[in-house]
């Protein structure tokens, strides 16, 4: 199949623009609670207050006043850095409401990274959460040539929102009306700045129909996952187009949301809370799948927990089936299995959720299909989707009944998927943005009328998208054979010790990796082996790690990931890394996502050392890849 379409979605053209979202909600249920909030200082744990939808309007309408009586102007952009929270969800639609342009900056972005997105998008005023981002906008503004006293802290007694919502006192409803009803469905809702894991960030300008066009394409396609009886708790940065597009479809939905600014706190939230629907990346699946392993090793039970993890992925793969062929019977040896293991580890990881799970969405990156299935297998269905800045987030998904782990779904209502003659993705529909700033960029990225992703991917007979790797990431060999290294990578990276791994060759004789391993797994891995592992990394930006155990843990992984691949596609050497993968570090986004034009050029000698001593390590590695072949088959037997 080459070309797949969602169905369709109620018209948009009765909708004045995104602000349209507070006033149909509150015809439709003006005291229905729509957040849980903390008091400034409170725990994670609480105590919570619940924030009623009329509530919430009319702090929106008073921020927004004061923002009028601040001198915003109707297409005036504005920009907010500061980390997720209420007062994040208050000010954009207050600025909606006034008639303005929201710019999101990520709380944790570097001085250069802030005062080119101020001087692109042109904010006039900004919003930090801190005395170090407001700062830095203030410092931002200053270089752009507009003025730094209009960048304030959200909490700052004299100039918060507290403060200017009471200065718009004086600002009568018509004219907030007037304001809010100013821009159209076609107007620029948002400048959102594109990551940058492939490239230089660029702006992507959204407009307020495609805010309300991907909580239209939700409400259509996800009737039975966002509902006004269920609840989020929401930690990723609403900087990114997900975590918002999520938040507004849950709000238009009537589902309660809550909000926790680190996302390491949100273990403790979730018992409390109890949330219905997750968002995650797939990074924070894996690492509890590979805690569960870790706390049942140190009980040593770390036999009984490889069964139950397999009879997990099993029941997944069953359900999964069950899916396409209703009448699939379970047999009894997996139902009895199922019930034991659930006794002894499925129900505490659901209980670590909160224990009211339905679903959790997995995006900002792919999610292994073994994954998947485990999280389905122990109650937990994963929908995971496929979506850009530039769509507002999902533009295909996994829907219930329809899940097939390993794909990222089919077209969601109001979108469609074509597949390009060689192999690129294109989508178009409600959520597919307007352009960028730059016009060049713009005409580049469209081609009749179709947006180029610059992934591939391959459609099945159901319309279901399958990722096959970026454009970007294609590595052209010295012999000239053209790479896509998405497979080989995914499947090493299924191994919990594994943050990233990275296929490199580019004009070189033999493709090479780079496998970056997860320090706080790695550490837990050498004290269950009982071994002495390397010096931890400190302050380097990275470090090899050399450790003989280790290296034929890995030779082994590696064969069995080459088994999956042609000959040329496979890798003849690699190297066993830490590195910073934090934000601040530089390497990885927001979202963990692994910025590899970045990673490559600052591990050019680590890439060079695969190459050296080329004739005598691919003899000795030769040898070590031909043992731990044997050693799989011999397991397989």
């Amino acid at each position: 199949m080459r070309e797949a379409h969602g169905l369709d979605i109620p018209d948009l053209d009765d909708w004045r623009n995104a602000t349209e979202l507070i006033e149909r909600r509150l015809r439709e249920a003006p005291e229905h609670i729509a957040f849980d909030l903390r008091d400034p200082g409170a725990p994670v744990t609480g105590p919570w207050r619940e924030v009623t939808t009329r509530e919430y309007a009319q702090r929106v309408r008073d921020v927004a006043k004061g923002l009028i009586a601040d001198g915003v102007e109707a297409g005036d952009a504005i920009a907010i850095m500061a980390a997720t929270s209420y007062d994040w969800a208050v000010l954009e639609q207050a600025a909606w409401h006034a008639g303005a342009i929201v710019v999101p900056v990520y709380a944790t972005s570097a001085a250069v990274q802030v005062d080119a997105i101020v001087a692109d998008s042109g904010a006039v005023a900004g919003w930090g959460d801190t005395d170090e981002t407001a700062g830095l906008l203030r410092d931002a503004l200053a270089a752009a040539g507009r003025d730094p006293a209009r960048a304030r802290r959200l909490d700052d007694a004299s100039g918060g929102l507290d403060a200017l919502a009471a200065s718009g006192a004086g600002v009568d409803d018509a004219a907030l009306e007037a304001r809010r009803t100013a821009a159209g469905l076609d107007d620029i809702a948002t400048i959102v700045y594109t990551s940058g894991t492939t490239a230089a960030p660029k702006g992507a300008q959204l407009a307020h129909r495609n805010i309300v066009g991907v909580v239209a394409s939700a409400r259509t396609g996800y009737s039975n996952v966002f509902h006004d009886r269920g609840s989020t708790v929401l930690f990723l940065p609403l900087a990114h187009i997900l975590a918002r597009a999520v938040q507004h479809v849950c709000f238009a939905t009537g589902m309660r949301i809550a909000h926790v600014a680190d996302p390491r706190d949100a273990v403790e939230a979730l018992p409390v809370l109890r949330p219905t629907f997750l968002m995650v990346v797939p990074r924070v699946l894996e690492k509890v799948r590979a805690a569960a392993a870790t706390a049942a090793e140190s009980k040593r039970l770390g036999r009984v927990w490889a069964a139950a993890d397999a009879a997990a992925v099993r029941r997944g793969g069953l359900e999964q089936t069950r899916d396409e062929f209703p009448r699939t019977r379970i047999p009894l040896a997996d139902r009895l299995r199922h019930a034991l293991f659930d006794r002894l580890f499925y129900g505490r990881l659901r209980d670590r959720l909160g224990g009211r799970i339905e679903w959790v969405l997995s995006g900002g990156g792919p999610l292994g299909a073994d994954a998947a299935l485990f999280f389905r297998g122990i109650g937990v269905p994963t929908i995971e989707g496929y979506g850009l800045t530039e769509t507002t987030g999902p533009v295909t998904g996994n829907v219930p009944g329809q899940v097939l782990a390993g794909s990222v779904g089919v077209p969601l209502p109001g979108n469609s998927v074509r597949i390009a003659d060689d192999g690129e993705v294109l989508v178009r529909g409600a959520v597919v943005f307007t352009g960028y700033r730059s016009p060049e960029a713009t005409e580049a990225a469209f081609v009749d009328g179709w947006f180029r992703t610059g992934d591939f991917g391959r459609l099945d007979e159901r319309g279901r998208l399958t990722l096959q790797g970026r454009r970007s990431d294609v590595i052209v060999t010295a012999g000239g054979k053209n790479v896509s290294p998405g497979d080989w990578e995914r499947t090493v990276e299924a191994d919990p010790l594994v943050a990233h791994a990275v296929v490199v060759g580019e004009g070189r004789p033999y493709l090479g990796a780079l496998i970056v391993l997860d320090e706080e797994a790695l550490a837990e891995w050498l004290v269950r082996e009982g071994v002495d592992g390397p010096p931890p990394r400190g302050d380097d930006h990275h470090r090899e790690v050399s450790l003989e155990l280790l290296r034929e843990k890995f030779e082994a992984a590696v064969a069995a990931a080459n088994e999956r691949v042609s000959r040329p596609e496979q890798v003849r050497r690699f190297r066993l890394l830490v590195a910073d993968l934090s934000e601040a570090g530089g390497n990885v986004t927001a979202t963990l996502k692994l910025k590899r034009k970045v990673f490559v050029q600052r591990l050019a000698d680590e890439i060079d050392a695969l190459y050296h001593d080329a004739g005598e390590a691919l003899e000795a590695g030769a040898r070590r890849a031909r043992r731990a072949g044997e050693r799989l088959r011999d397991r397989r037997r």
